[in-house]
């Protein structure tokens, strides 16, 4: 059975969390990051970190960064990589709709998508909440967002495949997906494959459930969570149309 589409910790853990990374259709680049992160100052935490792209790469240029994610799975192969690279890290295994830590932070940020993870709106403000409480007056928030296309829709079955470093074939199949204007959510059914080199197949299924929100309404959701300064930034680095399918939420906390 599908875990609960909300709960990334369940959805992250196991065969997905081994062939997140080696799967990845496009990778967090660090340097997407370090403008935000000179101009807002440290130390930060990334939200939704997973094993550690790009936060790991930042560690290494010598921002003082931490993660918080909600998957036990992915947070254990995080400091794995953080131990091959002899970085020393700061990891916080929470729920980003719960967080609570004992440090208050100059900037905050997701890479890619997360937020959307968030599939309830009371979900979404807790979490927009808890951040404005664990930053520094005038602390800075990064939030990337999209919002899919209504007509959305998948023809056929699309096959993602990679090598694995042990002579397996690592699969993500994307059988099916679904996009719901009315509860502004799209799913996605997805099948995770590894087979070993001696054919025996370890293969597991899973939805994948996401949310969205309109630049007007994520704008309000931070205004009245108590953020100040909000802008949307398109793709191209200056402010989004309000029609664009991807844009970035900058805002602060009062100072």
């Amino acid at each position: 059975m599908s875990p609960e589409p909300s709960d990334a910790a369940q959805f992250y853990s196991g065969l997905v969390a081994d062939l997140y990374e080696p799967l990845l259709g496009e990778r967090a680049n660090a340097d997407d990051y370090v403008g935000f992160l000179d101009a807002a100052g440290g130390p930060t935490l990334e939200l939704c970190c997973g094993s550690g792209l790009p936060m790991l790469d930042l560690l290494e240029r010598g921002y003082d960064v931490h993660g918080l994610d909600a998957s036990a799975d992915m947070l254990d192969r995080c400091r794995a990589e953080a131990g091959r690279r002899g970085l020393s890290v700061t990891l916080f295994e929470q729920r980003m709709q719960d967080l609570r830590v004992p440090h208050r932070y100059r900037s905050m940020f997701l890479a890619g998508g997360s937020f959307t993870l968030l599939t309830h709106d009371d979900d979404a403000r807790r979490a927009l909440q808890a951040m404005a409480a664990h930053l520094e007056p005038g602390g800075r928030v990064l939030i990337p967002l999209e919002v899919p296309d209504a007509g959305l829709r998948l023809d056929a079955p699309i096959v993602r495949e990679t090598p694995g470093p042990d002579g397996s074939r690592l699969r993500l199949h994307i059988l099916a997906l679904a996009v719901d204007p009315a509860t502004r959510s799209y799913r996605t059914t997805l099948r995770y494959e590894r087979v070993a080199a001696d054919g025996s197949v370890e293969s597991l299924e899973r939805d994948w459930v996401r949310s969205w929100w309109t630049q007007q309404q994520f704008r309000t959701l931070l205004s009245e969570t108590g953020f100040e300064g909000i802008h949307a930034v398109g793709a191209d680095g200056h402010t989004a149309a309000d029609d664009a399918g991807f844009f970035v939420f900058l805002a602060h906390r009062p100072a």
